[in-house]
């Protein structure tokens, strides 16, 4: 009876080396362009030890470069398997789904490639980044033209359509992420996430924005008082000091108060008649003892306020601009804005925000507070009543907006 020979197995030191040399010798085959001595060189290392993922890794490569790549996807999945996060595996699956005309895949495994990418690389590696990078902006731009036409056919137009979905869009695509309004105290469930408000829900705004002049005249003789204007955040001794942006005490960043914590001061008032006038009827967030507060913000040249968020989102920040030179801005979440004396703006400082003067001159606005349209007469008054009720107990007052 004949018998069947065992199939022979390396032992010692070969066992190990044995493959490794065939893979080896499989990169340096693909390296002069012979494929199909690649391929049987993997095979070979995968039948050794089918635990090598770079066996499965060089057998995918090989077989893409003999033009076949929907033959290479199980390979290359069987890589994968073997080391999920290998930079090189997943930019072999990218780049096998780009060949197999995969676009959608592609980019994923291009994405994931990026991440999973070393964080000293070689040059090697870095082209290699760079490649993969670049094929993610490529099917980012093809992507987002594509939906960009099936949207217009649809009726959307960027320039009339809402500029929420226009928003979404830009979620969607990465141009923009998430900001949420994160208040440092009291937070008012159910209110929209809104960065910039529409102005059309202001009206009110015109009358202010047509004082712009009286407003500003005014200004200018406040200023003439060099001492008048005191840091916008001062130090507060019955509190531990928190200031890791080192704001407190700045006089970068400098206030002229007309009203503060809901109080008018009667000296600054006094010299801006015309400005208190236009208030009286502009819906000031009314919280005895905290707000509203009406003030000229000062922002010196070269100065910068660093991103934070306000303590309440109960009320929104009104800006009226009135010595804005160029080079100045202010970004509340994902929307960045120039000031322009004159126009107004509404905003809510619970989401993110910050703002800078990167000109040689002092920026000023004036801001103020106001309630959210979207509470009621009812609500208003409990927040007032809860804030006036933490007040009491002694509870800190917060007061940071650019």
């Amino acid at each position: 009876m004949r018998t069947r020979s065992p199939r022979w197995r390396p032992e010692g030191p070969e066992a190990l080396e044995k493959p490794r040399a065939l893979i080896g010798e499989g990169n340096a085959a693909l390296r002069r362009g012979e494929p199909s001595v690649a391929r049987d060189c993997f095979e070979r290392a995968a039948a050794l030890d089918p635990r090598e993922y770079e066996a499965w890794l060089g057998i995918a490569l090989a077989i893409v470069a003999l033009g076949d790549p929907a033959k290479a996807h199980a390979a290359a999945d069987r890589a994968l398997g073997l080391a999920p996060r290998s930079f090189r595996a997943l930019l072999a699956k990218a780049d096998i789904c780009a060949a197999d005309g995969n676009a959608r895949a592609a980019s994923s495994f291009y994405t994931a490639a990026i991440r999973a990418a070393p964080p000293q690389t070689t040059p090697e590696f870095q082209a290699e980044i760079r490649r993969a990078q670049a094929m993610c902006e490529r099917y980012a731009s093809e992507y987002e033209s594509f939906l960009r036409d099936r949207l217009a056919a649809a009726g959307f137009d960027p320039a009339h359509s809402s500029a929420r979905f226009q928003q979404s869009l830009d979620l969607m695509m990465g141009r923009k992420r998430i900001f949420l309004q994160q208040p440092q105290q009291y937070y008012f469930p159910g209110l929209p996430q809104i960065q910039f408000y529409e102005r059309a829900m202001f009206p009110w705004l015109d009358a202010v924005e047509a004082a712009t002049d009286d407003i500003a005249a005014e200004l200018r003789d406040v200023l003439k008082t060099a001492s008048a204007f005191r840091p916008y955040v001062e130090e507060d001794a019955s509190r531990p000091r928190r200031d890791d942006d080192r704001m407190t005490n700045n006089q970068d960043w400098t206030a002229f108060y007309l009203r503060r914590d809901g109080q008018i001061v009667e000296e600054h008032a006094a010299r801006c008649p015309k400005t208190m006038r236009v208030l009286e009827h502009v819906p000031l967030c009314t919280i005895p003892g905290r707000t509203p507060s009406v003030l000229f913000s000062q922002l010196r040249a070269g100065a910068r306020i660093p991103p934070h968020t306000g303590y309440i989102n109960a009320r929104l920040i009104c800006h009226l601009p009135l010595i804005v030179p160029g080079h100045c801005g202010f970004r509340v979440g994902n929307d960045v804005r120039a000031w322009e004396k004159g126009e107004a703006w509404v905003f809510d400082d619970t989401i993110e925000h910050e703002a800078w003067n990167d000109s040689g001159e002092t920026r000023v606005i004036l801001l103020f507070e106001i309630w959210r349209p979207e509470l009621s007469e009812e609500e208003r008054m409990l927040v007032s009543a809860l804030m006036q009720a933490v007040d009491a107990q002694g509870g800190a007052k917060t007061r940071w907006t650019a």
